[in-house]
């Protein structure tokens, strides 16, 4: 078995540029996430908007693969979100219904954000 090592600091990612985008007020930036308990990277997300990370829309996630397009997945084969690393719990698939949008909900304080310089 062989594994292909992928450096995701140096990855490139474009912007989602939609309705909900506007809405905040034009301002996104990319977050690299990183799991509280063992510091590893597990996701990339843009953040629309000011104010506090609470929750992760499933669209806006950019990487890894295995979890960017659980919005068109069925809603019952979500499972809760967790570090690939070491399996904690960061947060739990619900619909924010004031938008009508998949989301994970957030534990506080599980997840560590930093935001990501995308170098062109």
């Amino acid at each position: 078995m062989t594994f292909q090592r992928i450096n995701i600091f140096i990855m490139i990612f474009d912007l989602k540029k939609d309705c909900y985008q506007k809405k905040r007020g034009s301002y996104s930036r990319l977050l690299n996430l990183f799991c509280r308990v063992c510091k590893k990277q597990f996701a990339v997300y843009q953040k629309d908007g000011a104010g506090n990370l609470r929750r992760l829309y499933f669209d806006r996630i950019l990487y890894p693969k295995k979890i960017v397009h659980l919005e068109k997945k069925l809603w019952s084969s979500v499972p809760p979100l967790s570090c690939h690393s070491c399996r904690e719990a960061l947060g739990t698939p619900y619909l924010y219904k004031k938008e009508h949008r998949k989301a994970f909900k957030l534990y506080q304080d599980a997840v560590i954000k930093k935001i990501r310089k995308n170098k062109s």
